[in-house]
């Protein structure tokens, strides 16, 4: 059982399940820490996810399945203890060899306070463009599906499908494999790559689920992906890359011109204090 009120965890479960509405999407500018988790909530997300990307640099590893389980999802407790919302965590492949594996890191997801998690398709250790065979996949998020249910608690798991990321498969692949992750008991399908208007749009008449969408500059607004019949938008690791690039910015400006104009804009000393003094 989780390591919150189990009717706590019910209602933050179906809390985050409801916030899933084609053509009035789920935002969601990811976080990767307890700052951007707080500022998240605190700038009126209905809900915090994690980007794993993020997190991972956060914790000092590489993303693709580079961070130990234990120290990710230690991290996700701590923003799901610091946010009132209902946090999603990404657990990139599941943090296991095994779809075993899969049901012991959702068991220590819901442990951790999460309600929600995303399960990606793609092989880090074979290559770009590698993919789990579906049914390999299909046995992973079935496994989490029963570590959840048996817990009590209807997680919602966004099954990641990562044909345009890795441009291992079209649209057709891609519905393929959605209907298959459903079937295992997948609530929800996650393909970031696919922007295209056109294709967003025969992925969300395709697939009998909410669709989720990453974004980015060039993307199309949140708007018009409303107008598509988009469930989910997602900033995946965007929002964590901005930061950092600024940090890399102002560190070079300062140690090479001796200057400090990139510091200029920054958050309000007294305002951010002020959100961490809250508690919560």
């Amino acid at each position: 059982m989780t390591n919150q009120h189990p009717l706590h965890a019910l209602a933050l479960a179906l809390a985050f399940r409801a916030l899933h509405v084609p053509g009035r999407p789920l935002v969601l500018p990811n976080a990767w820490d307890l700052p951007s988790a707080r500022i998240a909530e605190d700038a009126g997300a209905a809900a915090v996810a994690t980007t794993s990307a993020g997190l991972a640099w956060a914790l000092g590893a590489a993303d693709g399945d580079r961070l130990e389980r234990d120290r990710a999802l230690a991290a996700v407790a701590g923003i799901a203890a610091a946010v009132r919302v209902p946090v999603t965590a990404d657990i990139e492949s599941g943090y296991a060899a095994d779809a075993a594996g899969v049901g012991d890191t959702v068991r220590a997801v819901l442990a951790a306070g999460a309600v929600g998690v995303n399960l990606e398709d793609g092989r880090y250790e074979a290559g770009a463009g590698a993919l789990r065979p579906v049914q390999e996949q299909a046995e992973r998020i079935a496994a989490a599906r029963e570590a959840a249910d048996a817990e009590g608690v209807p997680l919602f798991v966004n099954a990641r499908i990562d044909t345009f990321l890795r441009g291992a498969g079209g649209v057709d692949a891609t519905l393929e494999r959605a209907a298959a992750f459903l079937a295992a008991g997948a609530d929800g399908i996650f393909v970031p790559g696919a922007v295209e208007p056109g294709t967003v749009k025969l992925l969300v008449d395709g697939i009998d689920a909410p669709l989720n969408v990453m974004v980015g500059p060039g993307a199309p607004s949140v708007a018009d992906l409303a107008a598509l019949g988009v469930a989910r938008v997602s900033a995946g690791a965007g929002i964590a890359l901005a930061v950092h690039a600024l940090t890399r910015r102002a560190a070079r400006e300062l140690l090479a011109d001796g200057t400090y104009g990139t510091l200029a804009g920054g958050a309000d000393y007294g305002e951010l204090n002020a959100l961490f003094a809250e508690g919560r």
